[in-house]
């Protein structure tokens, strides 16, 4: 290392140092430090004797509960061979239930489902008190599955694996101990495993930068490696992708959060693919890539722009190989590709148009051609594949729209016509509120769209409690839902606001993902304030709209989204009525220090470098909080054990508000990890202190 990089290194640790005893309330950062916790549950306790002495805080934790716990919800389903798995939480299993049914039972108004694994039960038999991730099989080998269990719900997991017929965990089977990462079937003996295998072998981010080959019967210990990534990368994982014309197998080396090298495994050599870092690997069909590119791609004689989607042969990515690229989509400005789900014989694509969903189909034809079908979905919501069958090309999808409950749809290959299979009972009577969509005009001139669901006889006289909900980064789109934000809240938001004649506002700023790269690239590390702006425009919008007025406003964000509303309340509080600001960002100068901050500096910039840190620092919410300034009323919700977004910026900033006598409201669940709940009482509960904020601050 030259002599002047370390000098600068040291000189940036010192200042980063001083600047972090200058903050008095550093302690707060200490996630189980019995004094930080100590504060934690009596800023609970406070908060829960104020809002719960509220007769309103009673009816929305009832209606909420019945919602969440309601066995008319849509269940969210999966395919694995011949059976359907879904996973399940009520009353009765408040940590649910990993359950199957047969595609003929599910069918029926009543479907007979079969418990695989009750997480209740293994709870209390294990003393744990497990959230359950998710269960992966080897493809058409349901005997060999990984089930993936977390302590809290966090983002670190524990994987065993389990026998999907027998429905028991394998004994002496394979076995990852507690660490974000995971694991992935080469083989029914062989993994891919990305973990914690000791010192050195995690990135800076907190993330595995190293990949090995692990054989049944043989330790971890001695698993074979295959890839090691660098400590300032983001991380490094590698997976096998399944297709009818063969599977690829692929090493990942993600060097940011947005940017990787790609490496295909062929006969235990390494070849890496020729690809943009910014490209996007969607999936395998007939045994070659989809890939989407997010900036323009100049390769030979050849150029592709942004957004468009290719399917390649990996020998023609491979340097010196010889195959085809073929364009599966040109992109265009109305259409933005939201997913790409592959069967046997079609590559089922979903695309947003003007922030709506349709489905397309796409066919391979003579000579590279494709033919293009639009499947016959409702064409005002939002819609997401859920689950497809590979060897026939059927698949479901879930629709849904601000006031319509989500609907699940069969769609057959013999005649590709949706068939409408479940829908869940409305929460609220959707015929009352009209949906709106209206474009915004931000700072540099940009329209900025966002839907507004109001009632149908609603005056427009500037008094209409209204909640503005948005995110506006790391390239996430928000659609129309029946939860209204990206949860999956059952309709909650309608019985709890709408019906109490509230407004509801989503606002797709830029940062997010709803009109393609460029709309998220706009809003990036030193453009990151436009999102901000964007936001504001929207507020104001809304006022000259007459819809409603600064006091009548309140605004939520959550993870991002939750430095949007700090941002924006620090820089313009005179427009908000009220905040409620869950699992944030809020420290912007020690974001990348927490947790798995550092794998965001792609999105924010690094503020240990001074000219990053100068345009970082005019928005940081922690640092730009000013005495003297009549803030509105915030409610801040976070989880001790998220290990993801450090729950120290929530806790500082409520310790810093209530110094200056500002006025909050403070909910830490001791559970939930970056989810902030583990069962939907918990959910239930914190619904309804939001709200109960809300309708206090905006009535």
């Amino acid at each position: 290392m030259h002599l002047k990089t370390l000098m600068l290194l040291v000189s940036l640790t010192i200042v980063s140092m001083a600047q972090a005893e200058n903050d008095p309330n550093l302690w707060l950062e200490g996630v189980d430090d019995e004094k930080a916790l100590d504060w934690v549950r009596t800023e609970n306790a406070s908060t829960a004797e104020r809002l719960k002495s509220s007769p309103l805080f009673d009816e929305l934790f009832t209606e909420a509960k019945t919602i969440l716990n309601s066995s008319s919800r849509l269940p969210d389903i999966h395919q694995e061979g011949d059976w359907l798995y879904n996973f399940w939480r009520d009353e009765k299993n408040p940590r649910g239930v990993f359950r199957r049914t047969t595609l003929a039972q599910f069918a029926t108004e009543k479907p007979d489902w079969e418990v695989v694994i009750n997480i209740d039960a293994l709870s209390l038999e294990e003393n744990k008190q497990w959230v359950f991730k998710g269960m992966t099989c080897l493809p058409e080998h349901p005997e060999h599955c990984l089930v993936r269990l977390s302590p809290g719900g966090g983002d670190a997991v524990v994987s065993r694996e389990f026998n999907s017929i027998s429905k028991t965990f394998v004994k002496d089977g394979f076995f990852l101990p507690l660490a974000k990462g995971g694991a992935s079937w080469i083989d029914a003996n062989t993994l891919f495993v990305s973990t914690d295998f000791g010192e050195g072998s995690m990135t800076d981010s907190g993330y595995p930068r190293i990949v090995k080959r692990w054989q049944r019967g043989t330790s971890l210990e001695s698993a074979e490696l295959v890839f090691e990534g660098d400590a300032e990368s983001y991380a490094t994982n590698a997976f096998r992708l399944h297709s009818a014309g063969g599977d690829i197998f692929l090493v990942r080396d993600g060097k940011t959060f947005w940017t990787s090298e790609r490496y295909q495994l062929v006969d235990g050599d390494l070849k890496k693919l020729e690809l943009p870092l910014s490209a996007t690997v969607n999936g395998a069909f007939q045994g070659r890539l989809i890939i989407s590119l997010k900036e323009n791609w100049t390769r030979g004689n050849t150029s592709y722009a942004q957004g468009t989607v290719l399917i390649a042969d990996t020998t023609a990515l491979q340097t010196g190989g010889k195959g085809v690229i073929d364009v599966l989509i040109e992109p265009d400005d109305t259409t933005i590709v939201q997913s790409v789900n592959t069967t046997d014989s079609t590559v089922l694509v979903t695309v947003l148009e003007n922030v709506r969903g349709k489905i397309y189909r796409y066919s391979p034809g003579p000579e590279g051609s494709w033919e293009k079908n639009l499947i016959s979905f409702p064409n005002d919501g939002s819609l997401k594949i859920t689950s497809t069958d590979s060897s026939s090309g059927d698949f479901f999808a879930r629709y849904e729209s601000f006031t319509s409950p989500p609907a699940l749809y069969h769609v057959a290959s013999t005649d590709w016509q949706p068939q409408k299979v479940k829908s869940q009972a409305p929460s609220f009577d959707g015929d009352r509120y009209q949906t709106e969509q209206f474009f915004a005009t931000s700072v540099d001139g940009t329209k900025i769209p966002y839907f507004v669901v109001i009632a149908k006889d609603a005056k427009r006289n500037g008094k209409n409690p209204t909640h503005i909900f948005s995110y506006g980064g790391f390239r996430n789109s928000l659609t129309p839902s029946y939860s209204g934000s990206y949860e999956n809240l059952s309709g909650a938001y309608g019985k709890l606001w709408l019906d109490r004649d509230g407004v509801f506002v989503l606002a797709n700023i830029r940062g997010g993902g709803e009109f393609g790269p460029q709309w998220h690239a706009a809003a990036l590390k030193e453009n990151h304030y436009r999102s901000f702006e964007d936001f504001e425009a929207v507020a104001e919008d809304l006022f000259a709209r007459k819809i409603t007025s600064p006091q009548h406003l309140g605004i939520e964000g959550r993870s991002n989204g939750g430095l949007l509303v700090g941002a924006t309340m620090t820089r313009r509080p005179e427009l908000y009525g009220a905040v409620v600001c869950g699992v944030p960002l809020l420290d912007m100068k020690r974001y990348n220090k927490l947790l798995a901050g550092a794998s965001w500096m792609a999105e924010y910039g690094n503020p240990d470098i001074p000219e990053e840190w100068e345009y970082i620092k005019e928005y940081s919410p922690y640092q730009n909080l000013q005495g003297g300034v009549d803030y509105p009323a915030v409610f801040f919700y976070t989880s001790t054990r998220d290990d993801r977004v450090h729950p120290g910026h929530a806790r500082k900033m409520a310790a810093r508000m209530k110094e200056m006598d500002q006025e909050i409201w403070y909910y830490e669940n001791m559970e939930g990890g970056h989810g902030g709940s583990t069962t939907n009482d918990q959910l239930a509960y914190r619904l309804a202190l939001a709200y109960t904020h809300l309708w206090n601050q905006l009535k």
